[in-house]
């Protein structure tokens, strides 16, 4: 059944619960690009009626995806045979799950099958939220391989949430491929003036990213009349964008802010930004921060979750706490007063990416974890 792929490289099923271009699917494809570079065969198992973006990502590399039905609520033993015959018929060496759904049953099936099994937890906490939830991911995270967390916060969190030792819950840091993005066309497309600095936060419209935060900072600072040259765009798109649209009318600031809803063309966007921004209230290792680290843009964010382990305030970036609206204000004041802080801070954030936070530290840790010997 595990026989190993050609030239002793590895088939590796990577099971995701979603679809859209959140941080955790973008780190499963980088994931996959580099396990792909480095010869391994991979088969993306990803759930039918979702956002399609992964899984066109995966099918533009020559990885068409397998597909799964879930239903939600009462135990889907449907969807577990589903998977085992999936790793069945693509003769599967390593499962590697991320998040709750796809670790409870895939982990389930990789059992089944006895085929080597890795669980990642990229921060989302919906696993918490009831006892038969922790309990199938304890039942799970007992019978695999390895458990990661993308952070120590997010390791330290889940193995306490389900009572693991915490030597047992392992950290592999996000890593990123960085790409080289042009400033012109985005600052062209919104009008930015040379004069004016561009704000950049990406992410979903979801109230865990707290864009709100951002945008009552920045109407503050108006209101008080500090930094009249600036723009703020916020890429992504999720729920919370009418109530973001109506504060940015509410307090008359369309000529400052732009919501630019779901965007490809991320390294252009960050290549044009001045300052990158994240005020989340809760976050496990966010990709976005990365990628705009190694885009060389000063960042500023909230001091939760993993972002500690990826910022140093005043170092590498700035730190404020999460949802306090007045820090905020007053570290970006800092950051449109300062150019030679934000250089500084721009220069060593890179340095820091760089040296921690590239794919390929990232992969030779789960190549690791998949018994891939190095």
């Amino acid at each position: 059944m595990n026989a190993t792929a050609r030239n002793g490289s590895r088939r590796i099923a990577l099971f995701a619960e979603t679809g859209g271009a959140g941080g955790a699917e973008r780190m499963m494809v980088h994931l996959g690009d580099e396990l792909l570079r480095r010869g391994h065969e991979v088969i993306p198992v990803l759930p039918t009626g979702r956002d399609p973006w992964m899984a066109t990502q995966f099918v533009d590399r020559g990885c068409p995806p397998e597909m799964f039905t879930a239903k939600e609520g009462s135990a889907d033993l449907h969807c577990l045979a589903q998977m085992v015959r999936i790793l069945y018929r693509r003769k599967v060496d390593v499962v590697h799950t991320h998040e709750f759904f796809t670790s409870v049953y895939g982990g389930a099936a990789a059992r089944l099958l006895r085929t080597p099994h890795v669980i990642t937890m990229h921060g989302g906490r919906y696993y918490s939220s009831g006892a038969h939830r922790r309990a199938a991911l304890r039942w799970s995270a007992r019978g695999s391989r390895a458990v990661v967390g993308v952070s120590d916060a997010t390791a330290t969190e889940l193995a306490d949430q389900l009572g693991l030792a915490r030597d047992r819950v392992q950290v592999v840091h996000n890593g990123v491929r960085p790409e080289t993005g042009d400033r012109a066309p985005v600052r062209n497309e919104l009008g930015v003036k040379d004069d004016e600095l561009l704000v950049v936060a990406v992410g979903n419209l979801y109230p865990v990213k707290a864009h709100i935060v951002l945008l009552r900072a920045l109407a503050n600072m108006r209101a008080n009349g500090a930094a009249p040259n600036w723009r703020v765009a916020i890429a992504g798109r999720g729920g919370e964008e009418p109530a973001l649209r109506a504060f940015v009318s509410e307090h008359q600031l369309e000529d400052h802010v732009h919501i630019l809803g779901y965007r490809s063309d991320i390294a252009n966007i960050l290549a044009a930004s001045d300052v990158y921004a994240m005020p989340s209230l809760s976050e496990g290792l966010p990709m976005a921060l990365i990628e705009a680290m190694f885009a060389r843009r000063p960042v500023i964010a909230s001091r939760t979750g993993g972002i500690p382990e990826v910022v140093t305030d005043g170092v590498d970036g700035l730190l404020v706490p999460p949802g306090d609206d007045a820090a905020l204000a007053d570290g970006l004041s800092r950051l449109f007063a300062d150019a030679a802080l934000r250089d500084r801070l721009a220069t060593a954030g890179r340095g820091r990416a760089m040296d921690r936070f590239g794919v390929e530290r990232m992969v030779d840790a789960y190549e690791r974890l998949y018994g891939v010997a190095h």
